[in-house]
């Protein structure tokens, strides 16, 4: 009953005219958020909606009445030995740049923890492959490889058995190796300072408790180190493999997919040549949708194994 009369009372004094009622309301955090769904809508949401109904479509330049043909495009790709060429050099391509950057970032990162003379100036050289840009890393990585110039060939001279320039790059033997060397050369400097980061937010009293225990070397990086900055490898492992997977610039400057055959020709050039050069935008716009649904697939895959992680 007085729980009643009260709510009445605070009614009535509500409804008393003359108090109007003080309500703040801050409204930058909606217009951040309006911003951002903007941005994410028009940038990202629409190219891909626009992207999904051209891959319906028969699309091509130069062809007069732009109609729907169905599914056609995808059964075009299902029965496409090239796409499944470039899905395959993509995994291949993205399997080694994922594996070899986050391993030297680890061991990178590992070393640059300890204590010694000149740390500073020694994660500062490290870091500067990522900070160079990517058509000057290009440029000189070229350079470097020319068959007649290079100095690359100084150094092969002096392996007993070689008399002759090699030609680095148009050889299909070498030319995929030294692709992925340059992306690894290129991308490990960012796993090195993330990873070197998580190194540093491991409590060293777990160390310490470990050195009290017996524990050696091996064993406190076993059951302290891995386990504590396991997240942060899974994310290189995302991020990197994102990176190799949508990467452009290194791969077209260098061999530009080949030297035949497509041998280094990855699913994106396979998406450029596509839609740009043959000038195809419908079939391009599948191969899209189908790199678009890898990259969703693989990201998902992560995702759900860092969740299993977490529930052990």
């Amino acid at each position: 009953m007085s729980q009643t009369l009260m709510a009445e009372q605070v009614q009535e004094h509500a409804a008393q005219p003359g108090r109007p009622r003080r309500r703040r309301r801050n409204t930058l955090p909606y217009v951040l958020v309006f911003l951002i769904v903007a941005y994410l809508s028009v940038f990202i949401l629409f190219p891909i909606t626009q992207q999904f109904l051209t891959s319906f479509s028969n699309n091509v330049v130069g062809v007069d009445e732009v109609r729907w043909v169905g599914l056609r495009n995808y059964e075009r790709l299902w029965q496409d030995d090239d796409f499944w060429v470039a899905v395959r050099v993509t995994f291949v391509y993205m399997a080694c740049v994922v594996v070899g950057s986050v391993t030297i970032g680890m061991l990178s990162a590992l070393l640059m923890n300890r204590t010694f003379r000149g740390r500073a100036v020694a994660r500062s050289a490290i870091a500067i492959p990522w900070a160079f840009p990517e058509i000057s890393a290009v440029l000189v990585f070229i350079w470097m490889c020319n068959p007649t110039f290079g100095v690359m060939n100084v150094f092969a001279r002096l392996i007993p058995g070689i008399d002759e320039n090699l030609g680095w790059l148009s050889d299909p033997d070498m030319a995929m190796p030294l692709v992925i060397a340059l992306s690894i050369w290129k991308a490990f400097p960012f796993a090195f300072l993330v990873i070197l980061a998580a190194l540093q937010a491991v409590p060293r009293d777990l160390y310490e408790a470990a050195e009290v225990d017996g524990a050696g070397r091996l064993q406190q990086f076993r059951f302290i180190t891995i386990p504590e900055i396991a997240p942060t490898l899974m994310l290189m492992a995302v991020l990197m493999s994102i990176f190799a997977f949508k990467q452009f610039t290194l791969i077209w400057l260098t061999t530009g997919g080949g030297p035949y055959g497509g041998i280094t020709e990855t699913l994106v050039l396979g998406i450029y040549q596509t839609a740009f050069r043959f000038f195809d935008l419908a079939y391009g716009a599948t191969l899209g949708m189908a790199g678009f649904v890898i990259v969703l697939g693989l990201t998902l895959l992560f995702i759900y194994v860092q969740q299993r992680a977490r529930g052990r």
